[in-house]
């Protein structure tokens, strides 16, 4: 039984996109050191499948802090965008 909480919240992260399937760890893991020297790029390798089609999946997303930075970039964006469209029609009265 459990009674400690967790010590923090999880947080969802942009979603995982799989890059390629690989009968074997080696190739999956060359793949990945060829990925991960991309510093915005998370990676990671995924054993799954069924009973009879076992494999691993390479899987790859952005870097959840530059992924948050640029959604608040969108977002502001958006809002100049709006404030700008408001005061002109303002103005034009």
């Amino acid at each position: 039984m459990r009674t400690k909480e967790p010590e923090g919240t999880h947080q969802e992260g942009p979603p995982w996109k799989i890059v390629g399937k690989f009968s074997t760890f080696e190739a999956a893991d060359a793949k990945r050191i060829e990925l991960s020297e991309d510093l915005d790029l998370q990676v990671k390798i995924h054993y799954q499948g069924t009973e009879n089609n076992r494999y691993f999946a390479l899987k790859t997303r952005a870097n959840p802090a530059i992924a948050l930075e640029e959604a608040l970039n969108v977002k502001r964006a958006e809002k100049k965008r709006r404030k700008a469209r408001l005061n002109k029609k303002r103005r034009k009265k």
